[in-house]
Order: C-alpha cells, then sequence, then structure tokens
C-alpha cells in the first residue's frame, strides 16, 4: 500500500514525553495523562488555538477501558474544544505512524488542513485478566438463586482458578502463528546466523549511543517532562542504562526461548510508558498560520509479510520506497528504524545485504546493499529507550527528523516492524 505523495505534508513540530520504563507494577501516568503532558507542551508553543486543528489522531495499542476512544478524550482535555472531531487508530506497533498517516491521507483529500497526531501506551498498566476457567465459574456464581445452588458452586471452586492472565503477554502473543514476539526475533537470528554476541554487542551499542545523545541534549527539543500527582518530576528517558555493557548483558538468561534461545529481556526492547504528537499542515495552512515546519513526509509505505517473520516488516516497507524515489540505501542521510529486539534489526540489515532475499523476497536483481553505521539509529533506540507500542512509530519520525535538523541532513527514513507481520515505513525530508 503506497503513498507517494501529490503534495507534500509538512510536519511543523513535535513532543514527547519521557519514555518511562515499567517497573512490575503501574506507572504514575495513565495513557490519556501522557498524550496530554506531550500535547499541551506542544500546543502551548504553536501560534494557533488548539480549536484551530481540523482533527486529531491518537494511535493506541492498548487502551484501557475507561479511555477506549483515547484520541477524543486527550483532545478534550488539551483544550481542542467540542468541535474538533478526534478519534483513535490501532495498528500494534505502528499505531502512532498510523495516525501520522492518517492525518497525510486527509490532508492530501483536502478534507482538513492541520492536524495533531501521534500515539500513546501506558504498558505498565496492561490489566490483569480473569481465566476463562475463572469467568465460566462467576457465572455460575452469580446464576445460584439458593443458598444450596451457591454451596454447590462453592464446592467446584479451585485456587487455580485466580491465577491472573497477564494482559500484556496476550497482546505480544500473534494468534495466527501462536508466537510471541520474542520468538518470531529467534526466528530471525537462526534465519541469518545471528549470535548471542552480536545481539548483546548492539544493544550495548543502542544504550551508549543513547547516553551519549542525553549528554549531548540531542532529545532536549522533543522531550516534554512530567510532573506526577505528588509534583515529583521526570525530566528524561528513563531506562538507559550505563552499566549494559557486553559483558553484562550476557549474563542474562534467554527470556523466550529458555533452553535455545539467545533473546533476552537485555536484547530486547523495553515495556514502557509514553506518548508522542506531531503537528501536521498542508501548504495552506503553512501560510495562513506563517508556521516553520520542521520538514516534510514525501512518501509512506505498509508492506505485509509472513507473522512469524515480522520484524523484516522495515525491509518490505522502506524498499518500496526506494525505488519509487529512484534512491540507493546510502542517499538516505538517517534512518530510524525502531528497535524491537537487537535480532530483528540486524536481521534487516543482513536481509538488505542477502541477495537471495533480495531475490527471492524483494523481487531485486540483488543484494541492496550495507546501511551505513554512521547513518543508523545514531541516538540509539528502543532497546535503551523503550517501546511503548503505540507511540514509537511517532517518535522515530519526530526524532528524525530532529535529527536531520541537528546534523544538517536532507532526507531520513523511519522504519517500524509491526506484530501481525507488518511493516511501515515514511520518507522525510528537511525544510
Amino acid at each position: 500500500m503506497s503513498n507517494a505523495l501529490k503534495a507534500p505534508v509538512y510536519v511543523v513540530d513535535g513532543a514527547r514525553t519521557p519514555f518511562l520504563k515499567a517497573r512490575n507494577k503501574p506507572g504514575p501516568f495513565a495513557a490519556s495523562d501522557l498524550a496530554v503532558a506531550a500535547g499541551r507542551t506542544l500546543l502551548l508553543r504553536q501560534p494557533f488555538s488548539p480549536e484551530d486543528l481540523d482533527e486529531v489522531i491518537l494511535g493506541c495499542a492498548g487502551p484501557s477501558a475507561d479511555e477506549v476512544n483515547i484520541g477524543r478524550v486527550a483532545a478534550l482535555r488539551l483544550g481542542c474544544g467540542l468541535k474538533v472531531p478526534a478519534w483513535t487508530v490501532m495498528r500494534n506497533c505502528a499505531s502512532g505512524m498510523q495516525a501520522i498517516d492518517s492525518g497525510i491521507a486527509n490532508i492530501n483529500s483536502g478534507r482538513v488542513h492541520l492536524v495533531l497526531a501521534g500515539g500513546v501506551d501506558a504498558l505498565s498498566r496492561a490489566p490483569l485478566l480473569f481465566s476463562d476457567a475463572m469467568v465460566h465459574w462467576l457465572a455460575h456464581w452469580y446464576a445460584a438463586k439458593s443458598a444450596g445452588q451457591r454451596a454447590a458452586a462453592l464446592a467446584q471452586f479451585k485456587l487455580s482458578y485466580l491465577a491472573p492472565v497477564i494482559g500484556l503477554m496476550k497482546g505480544l502473543t500473534d494468534p495466527m502463528v501462536g508466537l510471541l514476539m520474542g520468538q518470531t526475533a529467534e526466528n530471525l537470528a537462526y534465519r541469518f546466523g545471528i549470535t548471542r554476541r552480536d545481539m548483546d554487542e548492539y544493544s550495548a551499542r543502542s544504550h551508549a549511543r543513547v547516553l551519549a545523545a542525553q549528554k549531548a541534549g540531542a532529545f532536549a527539543a522533543e522531550l516534554a517532562p512530567l510532573f506526577d500527582a505528588q509534583g515529583k518530576l521526570y525530566p528524561a528517558d528513563d531506562g538507559v542504562r550505563e552499566d549494559s555493557t557486553v559483558e553484562n548483558l550476557a549474563k542474562l538468561k534467554p527470556f523466550f526461548d529458555k533452553k535455545y534461545g539467545n533473546v533476552t529481556a537485555g536484547n530486547s526492547s523495553q515495556v514502557t510508558d509514553g506518548a508522542a504528537w506531531v503537528v501536521l499542515a498542508s501548504e495552506a495552512a503553512v501560510e495562513k498560520h506563517r508556521l516553520q515546519p520542521l520538514g516534510r513526509i514525501l512518501d509512506t509505505e505498509w508492506a505485509g509479510l509472513d507473522p512469524a517473520q515480522m520484524g523484516l516488516g522495515p525491509v518490505h516497507a522502506s524498499t518500496p520506497i526506494l525505488q519509487r524515489q529512484g534512491l540507493s540505501l546510502d542517499a538516505i542521510d538517517a534512518w530510524e528504524l525502531n528497535e524491537a529486539f537487537a535480532a530483528q534489526v540486524i536481521a534487516c540489515q543482513r536481509a538488505w545485504q542477502d541477495e537471495t532475499y533480495c531475490r527471492q523476497e524483494l523481487g531485486l536483481d540483488g543484494a541492496l546493499g550495507k546501511l551505513d553505521d554512521a547513518r543508523f539509529n545514531i541516538d540509539g533506540g528502543a532497546i535503551a529507550l523503550g517501546h511503548p507500542v503505540g507511540a514509537s512509530g511517532a517518535r522515530i519520525v519526530l526524532h528524525l527528523l530532529q535529527a536531520l535538523k541537528r546534523t544538517g541532513g536532507k532526507r531520513g527514513i523511519a522504519s517500524i516492524c509491526i506484530g501481525g507481520g507488518l511493516g511501515g515505513a515514511m520518507l522525510v525530508e528537511a525544510v
């Protein structure tokens, strides 16, 4: 599904919250709190009113039961008023990117001119569920009308019914192939000969690059600090660790395939809470409000592939953009490829260098080439920052534009793998 835009859509500005690592309990912020915090900071510095927006679109993979259309909840809390339409999209890991693409489509159609689009998830608040056995027992209990019926129901009750079902684990399991996302990363490691050392080296690199970026202030322009109800400040992403060295990462045990695997918690993206927004504008809106854009989006692509190999989605989505635009890998000044798993990122790099894969899976004449490490995830990625599923697609687009601005680059591609066997990519250009 391609969208080589007839007219570019401008990214005016963007903001995100710090990404906060889940720590085995619900985090301090609900998803709408995160979306509102980032959106408030972003909208306060715009020359237009929130009520001037034509539309608000928010991606979210796991909204809570009391925030079902979380896009509308966030829009109302942000002061957009009753008349600004707001809605929610879900494309798993690319929900935030889908929100941006939906905004692009509506701007291209001429229906709207100024859109707030982004993504959010508070994965630390993913629910614990009752098992089917417990639900059936409760149905019998509530149907009981006499003391005898209740006594009979109690006699059938088993303590094992109380064992919770972890909602997040169900959400991260592909229903078609029955594999956790980490198990699909193990598939790619086997296919491309990726070793445990390869994974841990890449993960250590991600942490080192995030630490260097933090010290250099590379995230400052996009971060909107958080304050909780007690006034505690959360100024920065808190999942990155200085002690995430190759040696320390090597001590962790495999998580998804405990006997034969190599994918660990340390070489996987972190379970995280966070939100990210961008303001999208047509050329008419840029002129009307005298906006100064960060850049513009030139092309987008969505691709499908085997769910058991879902981590290769960025290859399948980015390659058609390169072909359509007549670009090589080296013609891209900066790449943001979301780091779901180290094995998955390395597999994408190796797929482009593999002549057989490029011929059989991508329909190319031969291998596409090698990504330049100096242009690729230059400030680290989700292994160190975290991966709040709904927000990551928006974050990588925003950070890519900020990186191009900082480095003086012209073109960039943001790409992401998506649970279910999908990939998404966007080609952006600095203004």
